[in-house]
């Protein structure tokens, strides 16, 4: 049975890679995103958003490994703490290169409209819309994987519920242990008790048969032999 830190160290772990993949999302919308500027505005604040709790959650993976007893474990969960902060890195840089690209598309497209008109518009009426399926079906993916890790965020709770039931359990049982070692240990003093005095009752016994004996012969002695 995995012990509750393990439990913890498995749930920061899932939601750093949910939030690493909400990252990628987002950070794909904004390639995608051909405008207007208040559009691409709002995707940055969702991403700003998700790299703030990417990065808490990091924190928390990090304080988890300096909390190991093992020193083996220590140092596999701080390179993974390092893996997710180079891949965090990773994720800023795309997400600056994103950004340029969105720009530079939205520059070229109002430059275009100035020069084609309406029916530049009628073609980005068309790619907004199709932009806006891929988004759903983006994000809907992303629903999806979320509920995902929520079932298992659960089922690692319900683990450690368990765990806890478990240990108090066990504390129960030996509690019983220990009363019925108690009431074992009088009964054997008991048994050794009746056993000596059962002993002293034979001697005693013994002692007065041997006396009884004694005195009938000193009897018969004096009655058969008078002159002895």
């Amino acid at each position: 049975m995995a012990a509750p830190q393990d439990v913890h160290v498995r749930i920061c772990n899932q939601e750093i890679v949910k939030f690493d993949l909400e990252v990628k999302a987002l950070i794909q919308d904004i390639r995608d995103c051909s405008g207007p500027l208040n559009a691409l505005t709002e995707l940055n604040t969702k991403v700003k958003e998700k790299f703030q709790q990417l990065r808490h959650r990091i924190q928390d993976l990090e304080q988890l490994a300096k909390e190991q007893d093992k020193e083996s474990e220590k140092q596999l969960l701080l390179q993974e703490v390092e893996n997710h902060k180079k891949q965090m890195l990773s994720n800023q840089t795309s997400w600056r290169k994103a950004n340029l690209t969105c720009k530079i598309a939205i520059d070229n497209l109002e430059k275009a409209e100035l020069l084609q008109g309406g029916d530049l518009l009628r073609q980005r009426k068309t790619t907004k819309e199709s932009l806006a399926q891929t988004s759903s079906t983006i994000t809907e993916s992303l629903m999806g994987i979320s509920r995902m890790m929520a079932q298992q965020v659960q089922q690692s709770e319900e683990a450690m519920q368990s765990l806890v039931t478990s240990s108090r359990t066990i504390l129960d049982a030996n509690e019983e242990f220990k009363s019925m070692s108690g009431t074992i240990q009088l009964g054997r003093k008991l048994i050794t008790k009746y056993n000596r005095r059962e002993l002293t009752d034979k001697l005693l016994i013994f002692l007065a048969l041997a006396l009884f004996l004694a005195t009938v012969l000193y009897i018969v002695k004096k009655r058969l032999f008078p002159f002895l």
